[in-house]
């Protein structure tokens, strides 16, 4: 194997080792299980009151996720600045990741009985952020290991394999679940068992890239100071004005991914709350989510090669358009739910790994985690709008259909917004950089 193949394998591989977060907490298992914990917490009249506000127990998920993500929006370029300007880009993939992982395998101690929900979100929020800063440590190796013309290739190969990873996990928790189910064996200690089990598999497989990948010298050996790094974060902000079709693809990103992420985060939540499927029919779709989103992030990259990777992604949103129609008036059934995760999963791979090349060719050189760190403030189930957004529409409705139907707010200014953006431009502006 060549060195730059080994590079990129050990980059794919750390898709493959934080996809399970993605999948088997984030959608699948914790929003249903923390309502469930949050209920047992609830009063009298149904509600739950953290911090002294008066919620609907759905909607304890939803902020939960807004909450880190706000914290992101903080922390995250400052990551970005730090990863740029340090040389020792192995210790913060390590402290990142393995903090993570660490912070999934103690969602172990969240229990029903107890009424813990607080500790479930106190843990969700840290095991989040870890998730996102490293990510953004990793998306930061895209150029590196790509130039312009591969990049929709490599990113999607990469989201392929993650979804594979995650996939066969979850595959894997589906089994176990299913066997204890039908034994008549303790459900939440089954659903317990299952998130530590993430963070186990988080931590092992993050070993690959530490071991295969090259990390490049940066400028200093020495990470910055918090007040350098304050100000870099000012610098990142002050200098998007000179990249205008690039701030305004991130904001078109930040806006269509907002549902995107939104709908991949409460689906679980909304099938058992709304329709009233099971655990297995739940852990089921989404598995299908997770297999057949191999063959759209593929499908999609041959799209883009023969109409753009823009065009591409404005088609892979349409389809998004269809999911929320569907999901507001036409899903009632477990096997309308299947087919819902069919479609989401063919436009889901092109819409997320597209989306990740095509900024790539956006950035300054040397300021890839700088500007990927803003990336990531809406990526991968980071997203902190639509959840919020969707929190508040099921609290004052009380409807979970009303709540996902109102993401396409999002979804129609991320287009519109998308449609306008000039890529020969923005790419222009990239390579004519003031730093």
């Amino acid at each position: 194997m060549s060195n730059l193949r080994k590079q990129r394998f050990g980059w794919y591989v750390y898709d493959w080792a934080n996809s399970a977060f993605s999948t088997s907490v984030i959608t699948v298992f914790l929003g249903p299980y923390l309502t469930s914990v949050a209920k047992t917490a609830a009063d009298a009249s149904g509600m739950i009151h953290p911090f002294g506000l008066t919620i609907h127990p759905g909607s304890w998920f939803s902020f939960v996720v807004s909450a880190s993500v706000i914290m992101q929006v903080f922390i995250l370029p400052m990551i970005g600045a730090i990863t740029d300007s340090w040389s020792n880009k192995k210790a913060l993939i390590s402290a990142t990741a393995f903090t993570g992982a660490i912070a999934t395998t103690f969602m172990y101690m969240i229990s029903v009985s107890a009424g813990n929900y607080m500790l479930g979100g106190l843990l969700f929020v840290i095991a989040n952020l870890a998730f996102g800063a490293s990510i953004v440590v990793f998306n930061s190796f895209l150029p590196m290991l790509a130039n312009a013309a591969d990049r929709d290739k490599v990113s999607s190969r990469g989201w392929a394999l993650g979804y594979l990873g995650g996939g066969l996990l979850l595959a894997v928790h589906l089994m176990y679940f299913s066997s204890v189910e039908s034994e008549g064996g303790s459900v939440e200690l089954a659903i317990r068992t299952i998130l530590a089990s993430v963070g186990i598999w988080w931590g092992l497989f993050t070993l690959v890239p530490l071991l295969l990948m090259k990390f490049p010298r940066a400028k200093n050996s020495e990470p910055p100071a918090l007040k350098q790094s304050f100000g870099q974060l000012y610098h990142t902000f002050k200098t998007l004005r000179y990249y205008p079709q690039t701030l305004l693809f991130f904001v078109a990103y930040l806006m269509y991914n907002e549902t995107v992420q939104t709908v991949i985060t409460m689906s679980a939540q909304f099938g058992q709350e709304e329709i009233g499927l099971g655990m297995d029919v739940l852990m089921q779709a989404i598995l299908i989510v997770q297999f057949v989103g191999i063959i759209g992030s593929l499908m999609f990259e041959r799209i883009a090669s023969l109409v753009g990777t823009k065009q591409a992604i404005i088609i892979a949103l349409f389809g998004w358009v269809g999911v929320l129609v569907a999901g507001y008036a036409l899903v009632t059934t477990a096997t309308h739910f299947y087919i819902l995760a069919s479609v989401i999963a063919i436009v889901l791979g092109g819409t997320q790994a597209l989306s990740r090349s095509l900024f790539s060719t956006m950035i300054p050189v040397g300021k890839e985690a700088e500007y990927f760190s803003l990336y990531e403030i809406s990526d991968k189930g980071t997203s902190w709008l639509g959840p919020l957004f969707f929190g508040l529409a099921l609290t004052l409705t009380g409807s979970y259909r009303i709540a996902v139907f109102s993401l396409i707010i999002f979804l129609l200014v991320g287009m519109v917004l998308l449609m306008r953006v000039n890529v020969k431009k923005a790419v222009m502006e990239a390579e004519n950089a003031v730093h």
